[in-house]
């Protein structure tokens, strides 16, 4: 797979050059290392795209997850207790399971990173809440997100978000007091 695009935002360029170039290196390795076409192994049941054969998004991480195991960064989970004291006195809620967790795909050094082959309200997901929480529990401080520009996309299942949308709504939400900086990098095959 191959970077074809770059988007900073909240300066997440700059802070991932200056603090984290050698991560940035491993994480191109990573990617350059990965041939996409051997992911191309799921065969769509969409009405609109029946038996096309399509980019398996689990395929594709876990190659991409495989390798930066290896390389010694590790996923991060964050057990979660969810409050109750919030409902209303006539409301009694089923209880509430157990082993509920938010997971950061990657850490390395303080820098985390997320792999979002999935639907757009996971890449601003990430980017504008995961991120931030996982940083004010001291565990990153700058972040990188990789998705599909939209050549990748259009051979994946319906919904997938893409690199170029998602930068549009990043743009046009703006920057936030509590945003981290966040690089995000669009691959295609």
């Amino acid at each position: 797979m191959k970077i074809v695009g770059i988007y900073s935002f909240n300066g997440g360029a700059e802070a991932v050059q200056k603090k984290y170039a050698e991560e940035l290196e491993e994480i191109k390795r990573i990617l350059a290392s990965v041939d996409a076409k051997k992911h191309k192994t799921k065969r769509s049941k969409e009405k609109t795209m029946r038996g096309k054969v399509l980019y398996s998004p689990r395929s594709l991480n876990k190659a991409i997850s495989d390798d930066f195991l290896k390389l010694g960064w590790q996923k991060q989970r964050v057990y979660c207790d969810y409050p109750t004291q919030y409902y209303s006195e006539e409301y009694a809620p089923p209880p509430i399971s157990k082993g509920a967790f938010r997971e950061m795909d990657f850490i390395k050094n303080k820098l985390g990173v997320e792999v979002q082959f999935g639907k757009y309200s996971f890449m601003v997901y990430n980017v504008c809440a995961k991120m931030t929480i996982f940083h004010n529990m001291g565990f990153i401080d700058t972040g990188i997100e990789i998705v599909p520009v939209k050549e990748l996309a259009e051979d994946m299942s319906s919904g997938v978000s893409y690199f170029e949308q998602f930068v549009w709504d990043l743009e046009q939400r703006g920057v936030s007091d509590i945003d981290i900086p966040v690089l995000i990098l669009g691959v295609t095959p």
